[in-house]
C-alpha cells in the first residue's frame, strides 16, 4: 500500500557532489528547510534514499498536511492560499483538500496555483545534529515521527 511521504531538506550545499545536488533539484529540494510532499513509488523513494545524508522523511498524515497546506501553502507570486482558490477548484476546506491527497483521490497539483514546495521555518528547538541519523540526530527516516517535526516548522 503506497502512501504520502514528507521530505524535508535539513543540510546545505556545501562540500555537496553534483550527483547529489542533481537529485535534490528533481525532488525540488533547492533550500534547507523546503519540504516535499511525494509518494513512496520505488523511484522516489531511491532518489531520497541517495541524498539520504542531506534530508529527513517519513509518513505524513492528513492532519499535519492541512495545517502545511493552511499555512505554508504559496501561490506564484509568493501569494497565500486561501478558501476563493480552493473553492474554485472543488475543494471545501484545507482539510478536505488533505483528506483527498492523503488517501489518493487527488493529487496536489489539483490546486492549479499551488506551487510544489512548502517554505518551512526552521523547527522550534531545533535540530538535533544534522550530521548524525534519525535516533541521534536530523538525518534519515522517522517515520511517523516526522509529523512532530513538520508542526514544529510550520
Amino acid at each position: 500500500m503506497s502512501k504520502r511521504v514528507a521530505v524535508v531538506r535539513v543540510r546545505g550545499t556545501v562540500a555537496t557532489t553534483g550527483e547529489i545536488e542533481d537529485t535534490l533539484g528533481k525532488l525540488k529540494l533547492t533550500r534547507v528547510n523546503h519540504c516535499v510532499v511525494i509518494d513512496d513509488t520505488p523511484q522516489n523513494m531511491g532518489m531520497v534514499k541517495k541524498c539520504s545524508n542531506y534530508v529527513t522523511w517519513g509518513g505524513i498524515d492528513a492532519g499535519t498536511l492541512a495545517l502545511m497546506l493552511a499555512k505554508r501553502a504559496r501561490a506564484p507570486g509568493n501569494r497565500r492560499i486561501g478558501v476563493d482558490e480552493l473553492k474554485g477548484s472543488g475543494f471545501e476546506s484545507f482539510d478536505d483538500f488533505a483528506e483527498k491527497v492523503f488517501n489518493f483521490k487527488c493529487e496536489l497539483e489539483a490546486l492549479k496555483c499551488l506551487k510544489p514546495v512548502f517554505r518551512l521555518h526552521p523547527p522550534k528547538k531545533g535540530y538535533r545534529h544534522v550530521k548524525k541519523p534519525y535516533p541521534k540526530g536530523a538525518l534519515g527516516n522517522r517515520k511517523e515521527e516526522i509529523n512532530e517535526l513538520l508542526r514544529r516548522m510550520v
